[in-house]
Formats: C-alpha cells, sequence, structure tokens
C-alpha cells in the first residue's frame, strides 16, 4: 500500500473520529456519533493491517477473533448499570497496552537510534509506559470501587501528599537516569523501576479518592489512556494514533473539567482525594435532632401526582440499581397523558460516570426533550408540586449548601427541598455514596417511601 493512499486513509479516519466526538455532544446524535467512530476505527485497523503487518497472520486472526468475540460478548451481558465498570475495567486495558508495546519497543534490537533521536525516542518510551502503567492499575481500583469489591471511602495514608511528592520526583530522577544510562540493561533496569512506582502511583492515587469523586475519576482515567495512546503512537511513529489518542486524552481532561466545575471542585484537590471523609450512619437515628421521618405509601403517592401540575423527577445510581427506569418512563408518559407537566432533572455526576443517568433514561425511551440538566430547573423547584427523588443522595443533599463543615459543602446540589413535596423513594436511611447523612429525609414537605424502587413504582403506576 502507497504511502499516499495510507495518509489519505488515516486522514479520512481521524476525521470520523473527530466527528464522532461531535456526535456525542446530545442524545439525539449520539448513535450517529458512535456510527463515525466504528467506520473510522474500522478504516484505521483495516489500512494498519494493509500496511504494516507483513508476517503471522495467522496469529493475529486468532487475537482479533478473540479480542472481538470477547468484546461482543461482553456488550450483551453487562447491563447498563454495570457500564461504569466496564468502562473503568477497559481503561485499564489500554494502560496494560501501552505498557507492554512501550516495552515491546525498548527491546527492539531492530531500532538503531543515535544522538538526538534516540533520546527522544527512549523520553517516548519513558512516557508512554508511565502513563500507561498508572493508568492500569489506577483503572483496576476504580473497577473494584465501581464494582463494590473495593469500599467507596477514600484510603487517606499518613501524609499522603508528601508520598505523591516523592513518587513523581522518583519518577523524574528514575527518567534522567534512564535517558542517560551507558548500558541497555543499566536503562532497561530503570525503566522497571520507573514502571513500578508508577503503578504503585495510580493505586494510591486513585484509592484515596472518595465515592463522590468517581464520576471525575472515570473521566480523568480516560484522559490518561488517550495520552497513553498518543505517546504510544509517537513510539510507533504512527500519525492516527498520535491523534486519537491525543482527541481522547483532551476530551477526556476537558470532561473532567466540566466534572470539576459541576461538582464545585478544584481538580488537583479531586486528584489528592479526601472527599466523603466524614463516616455516615445507616440508621434514621442521626436525624433525631433534627426530624422525624414521615412516610407515604402508594395510594396517597399516587394521589398527589393525579392532582399535581408540575412534577419533577430526580434519578440518581440508586435507580440504576434496582433497574428502575422502564417504570419511571411509563409513570411520566402517564402523567403527561393526563396532561401533567413531568421533567427530569439531571445532575452532572449523577450515577457512577459522566452521562449514565441519561444513558439509562434513554433506554427507558424517555424522551429527549423532557430531560433537564440541573442548571436548566433548579431555579424552577418553588413551582414544582411534586419531586420524586429515585434512589439520589448525595446529588439532593441540603448540607453541601447548609454545612459549611460538610465534606460535600460548596457542591452545588438539586434543590428538591423548595418544591411544595419531595417524595424520595429508598431502601432505607443509609448514607450516600460519599458517606454523608441527607437532612433532606426530615424535612417537613418530604416523604420517604421505603422499599425497592422498581417494586414501588410497579406499584404507583398500576395505582395511577
Amino acid at each position: 500500500m502507497s504511502e499516499n493512499l495510507i495518509s489519505v486513509s488515516y486522514l479520512g479516519a481521524a476525521a470520523l473520529f473527530i466527528l464522532a466526538l461531535g456526535g456525542l455532544k446530545n442524545n439525539e446524535s449520539a448513535r450517529r456519533g458512535n456510527l463515525y467512530g466504528i467506520i473510522g476505527m474500522t478504516i484505521a485497523v483495516l489500512v494498519t493491517i494493509s500496511a504494516f503487518v507483513t508476517k503471522n497472520y495467522n496469529v493475529l486472526i486468532v487475537v482479533m477473533a478473540g479480542g472481538g468475540a470477547l468484546g461482543f460478548v461482553l456488550s450483551r451481558r453487562v447491563q447498563m448499570m454495570q457500564m461504569p465498570e466496564l468502562v473503568a475495567i477497559l481503561h485499564s486495558l489500554v494502560g496494560l497496552a501501552a505498557v507492554l508495546i512501550g516495552y515491546a519497543n525498548f527491546l527492539d534490537t531492530s531500532i538503531q537510534l543515535v544522538g538526538v533521536e534516540k533520546t527522544i525516542h527512549e523520553i517516548e518510551i519513558y512516557i508512554g509506559v508511565g502513563i500507561g502503567a498508572m493508568t492500569f492499575t489506577g483503572s483496576i481500583i476504580a473497577y473494584g470501587k465501581l464494582s463494590g469489591m473495593i469500599g467507596g471511602q477514600p484510603m487517606l495514608l499518613p501524609a499522603r501528599h508528601w508520598l505523591n511528592l516523592a513518587m513523581l520526583i522518583g519518577v523524574i530522577v528514575v527518567g534522567i537516569e534512564f535517558v542517560g544510562a551507558e548500558t541497555h540493561g543499566d536503562a532497561e533496569m530503570m525503566l522497571i523501576i520507573m514502571t513500578l512506582i508508577t503503578l504503585a502511583f495510580g493505586i494510591h492515587m486513585v484509592a484515596a479518592i472518595g465515592g463522590a469523586d468517581m464520576p471525575v475519576v472515570i473521566s480523568m482515567l480516560n484522559s490518561y489512556s488517550g495520552w497513553a495512546a498518543a505517546a504510544t503512537g509517537f513510539m510507533l511513529s504512527n500519525d492516527l494514533l498520535i491523534v486519537t489518542g491525543a482527541l481522547v486524552g483532551s476530551s477526556g481532561a476537558i470532561l473532567s473539567y466540566i466534572m470539576c466545575r459541576a461538582m464545585n471542585r478544584n481538580f488537583i484537590s479531586v486528584i489528592a482525594g479526601g472527599f466523603g471523609t466524614a463516616s455516615g450512619t445507616s440508621s434514621a437515628s442521626s436525624f433525631a435532632e433534627e426530624g422525624d421521618v414521615t412516610t407515604i405509601d402508594i395510594a396517597e403517592t399516587a394521589q398527589l401526582l393525579k392532582t399535581a401540575k408540575e412534577v419533577m423527577v430526580v434519578p440518581g445510581y440508586g435507580m440504576a440499581m434496582a433497574q428502575a427506569q422502564h417504570a419511571i418512563s411509563d409513570i411520566a408518559k402517564s402523567l403527561i397523558n393526563k396532561g401533567v407537566n413531568v421533567r427530569f432533572g439531571i445532575h452532572p455526576v449523577a450515577g457512577r460516570m459522566p452521562g449514565h443517568m441519561n444513558v439509562l433514561l434513554a433506554e427507558a425511551k424517555v424522551p429527549y426533550d423532557i430531560v433537564f440538566e440541573m442548571d436548566e430547573v433548579n431555579d424552577d423547584f418553588p413551582n414544582i408540586d411534586v419531586s420524586i427523588i429515585i434512589g439520589a443522595n448525595d446529588t439532593v443533599n441540603p448540607s453541601a449548601l447548609d454545612d459549611e463543615n460538610s465534606p460535600i459543602a460548596g457542591m452545588p446540589v438539586l434543590e428538591v427541598w423548595k418544591g411544595e413535596i419531595t417524595i424520595v423513594l429508598k431502601r432505607g436511611m443509609a448514607a450516600g455514596y460519599a458517606g454523608v447523612d441527607n437532612p433532606l429525609f426530615v424535612k417537613e414537605n418530604t416523604r420517604m417511601l421505603f422499599g425497592d424502587a422498581k417494586e414501588s413504582l410497579d406499584h404507583l403506576y398500576k395505582a395511577l
């Protein structure tokens, strides 16, 4: 294949990747954006194989078939509520690939470079392996937190900031030794030492981040995986891999910034960890000083909804856990048919990854035009007759605004308590993922509908 044809194909694939990102900016064009990405990646893979693979086709076919089959099976079996941990584990594979490619490139004796070119190539390898190793272990810890295998509370070691600084300085010092090594064996030892440091850094960095910051962690790891891919592209002198990695890396960084702004959080403070360190309690006794919990049953809830004119639905991760998105979709459509103005208010960090709630609602065929972001509806709550909170906790916690000592102080939340009646669907009085109790549950205009969210909503739909 001629170089001109390769360049044109790569340029077309890169354009499709850019169109894919553009398509993902809203729900209506997301499918088209995904299609652009699929076509672009297909072109990139086929052109790369045709242009650069000259032998061992049987091995390549077996590996690609195995990977494709595994991806197909996973995509069929994974539930929408498990999507965040799937994304996290896929990020870890990108990081691992960058590490393996970096080592393969370093050990390839056919690459003979001298002078400045050799130095630049070694720096590319070093950076690629370092980012890849950090992404690998960090993503595994994120997977553990998201899947419940590891607790959501941050692991706060003594002098953790000094430990992070020491590891960063260590990576820089070892990097200088790596580039200046006199023998290939010495350089290999430095590369191994750096890999071990960055593997440990990835573990410590994500383990120190609290559960409420996990949406930021997911987007951050997405960014890291992109930069790891870009570094791999420099190692392999592959322009498309550089462009693709840069697109993923920069878009992930921008998304992380958006998430931090939505939470009124500094990105550095998120990485440093410590959010949600206060221990919550799972009993109602912690609210005794603030007021009594008022419960409500299905019949009363149905009656309130029948007489309401304005209804706001606020979903959280509990909705995903209960698989209640289809039930609330049916209720919303029923109320709309009765002339009720129903809207969904989505907090930017609802769920365990950016856009998680939007995807779940889209799966349940909730119309796009009644789904709004927090900033679009927060001022409307004084005019809302009934707010329905499904499995949300931290994102509707008034202590974020009222209690300066709260671990979530300063985080913008949906101000549902300003409405006439707030109905909260929860299994019990447990604290949210950040480990912070919620005073909303004992406010005078709050009613608690205890039980499994899906079962409660199914009964509510029948009552309506």
